[in-house]
């Protein structure tokens, strides 16, 4: 038998993230998908500068949400892709202050870059629409992680067990 990387803890935190995640962005009345999006769940892509096991949870939750609640297939993966790469370097920072900025930055490129594709299917007008779609998800973007999310990260300061150099 090999030794599980994860605890039985660490498993249920995950799984606990990925409920939150997706029940976050299924079940609230604000737009969720799309060009203009804020996407309250991913303010706890912060998460992952406190606690590894938020990687995987933010992953799954993603990959719900969009199974759920988009009908594209390329939503699914690139979508939970963007909040996974984020996820990780998220938790390779050591400034608290920059926990935000990674899942800003992927999601701007990668869904935008979705989005774009989509509205355009490929054609002339992909680069405008990018642009447009770039800057309105990762406003989104922003205000879900450097508002919320540092909010979030400010209550669990005074978690002790997760306390963590700023």
């Amino acid at each position: 038998m090999s030794k599980s990387k994860f605890t039985t803890r660490q498993l249920a935190t995950a799984g606990i993230i990925a409920a939150v995640y997706a029940g976050l962005t299924l079940l609230l009345p604000i737009p969720q998908y799309g060009g203009v999006q804020l996407r309250v769940a991913e303010a706890m892509t912060v998460l992952p500068f406190l606690i590894p096991e938020a990687i995987p949870g933010l992953a799954v939750g993603c990959f719900l949400a969009n199974l759920l609640g988009s009908p594209y297939v390329l939503d699914w993966v690139f979508g939970t892709l963007a909040t996974l790469l984020a996820a990780i370097w998220t938790s390779k920072l050591k400034n608290r202050w920059l926990a935000p900025l990674p899942p800003v930055v992927c999601n701007a490129v990668i869904v935008g870059a979705e989005i774009a594709y989509f509205a355009t299917l490929d054609g002339a007008a992909f680069w405008p629409a990018y642009a447009l779609n770039a800057f309105t998800v990762g406003l989104g973007e922003a205000i879900a992680c450097f508002v919320l999310g540092t909010l979030l990260l400010r209550a669990l300061d005074k978690v002790p067990a997760l306390r963590r150099a700023a």
